[in-house]
């Protein structure tokens, strides 16, 4: 192949990569597979200390998530409960801790599914929504390829994401034959 050829393919990539370094908002794909957010949500820790008035519960050390094929991990996992199931166990004197409602996760906070995975500072997952917000120099890769920005809003239900914040793509064009 002469040079004068390849020029073209150069040029667009060029702009591809000038333009999307300079980019605020970029939507991307994530999850191949639809999330159902109704599957129970699996958690282990090092630690875990529960305050049944306020309907939470904190999980530390080494905290591993899983929900169906989404995987979460982080140094500290909060759960918060629903409304009045939280507050039911105490004021019955039984165990119930009630629906989880949203988990914040902070400190080296991975999120997985199937072949993607973001990593940053923070991340809330609201379980009923299935949105998930990270931030916090967030980079998310998907396969080859690899996003960075300051957020990324994260819709399960529709497969879809929205990184904002000095949004920086590296695409790895496939092998021609």
């Amino acid at each position: 192949m002469r040079l004068s050829s390849l020029a073209p393919v150069m040029l667009a990539v060029a702009t591809l990569w000038s333009g999307a370094a300079v980019a605020q908002e970029t939507s991307v794909p994530f999850g191949g597979l639809k999330h159902d957010s109704t599957l129970p949500v699996e958690i282990t820790s090092d630690a875990l200390q529960i305050d049944q008035g306020a309907g939470t519960a904190i999980f530390t050390g080494t905290v591993k998530v899983g929900q169906g094929t989404l995987r979460l991990a982080a140094d500290r996992v909060e759960v918060f409960y629903r409304g009045e199931a939280a507050g039911a166990g105490r004021a019955t004197g039984g165990g119930a801790t009630g629906q989880i409602e949203r988990l914040k996760a902070s400190g080296n906070v991975t999120l997985s599914n199937g072949t993607e995975a973001a990593e940053g500072k923070t991340a809330t997952y609201e379980v009923a929504t299935g949105i998930v917000e990270m931030e916090g120099d967030v980079l998310l890769t998907q396969g080859k390829n690899a996003l960075s920005s300051q957020t990324l809003r994260i819709d399960l239900n529709a497969g879809t994401g929205i990184l904002k914040g000095r949004v920086q793509t590296i695409f790895t064009p496939a092998k021609s034959k």
